[in-house]
């Protein structure tokens, strides 16, 4: 099973496999990485779980990235910067969670983890 996301200074595991689906299956509203062929609700359970871990620390992982990169667009030193405003429309955040993710982001690259750190999610 997959485990949460962990912070810089512990080692990343990788979560369950997703196992992505032909267009066609996955097409079909019904069917959800092979859940509904599961008959034993012990099996069910176990792979459910597996799968919510997986999305859990995948979304971790994806907002560290959407940080990193608000920090990296925010950044003072670009000639092309964009305001906490405007990262906030192409991200379809509110101005406030922009301007969270940016300090996120820079703390992310810095390395910064620790009592004082708040993570904006």
């Amino acid at each position: 099973m997959a485990e949460p996301t962990p912070r810089r200074h512990e080692p990343r595991l990788r979560p369950a496999p997703l196992l992505f689906e032909p267009a066609q299956v996955a097409s079909d509203p019904e069917h959800f990485f092979d859940l509904e062929s599961i008959d034993d609700p012990r099996a069910l359970l176990a792979r459910a779980t597996e799968l919510t871990q997986a999305f859990r620390a995948a979304t971790d992982r994806a907002v560290e990235f959407q940080a990193i990169a608000a920090a990296q667009l925010a950044d003072p030193r670009r000639f092309d910067r964009l305001t906490p405003a405007d990262i906030a429309t192409r991200a379809e955040w509110t101005e406030d969670y922009a301007k969270k993710m940016v300090e996120f982001g820079r703390d992310l690259m810095r390395g910064v983890e620790g009592p004082g750190h708040v993570d904006p999610v």
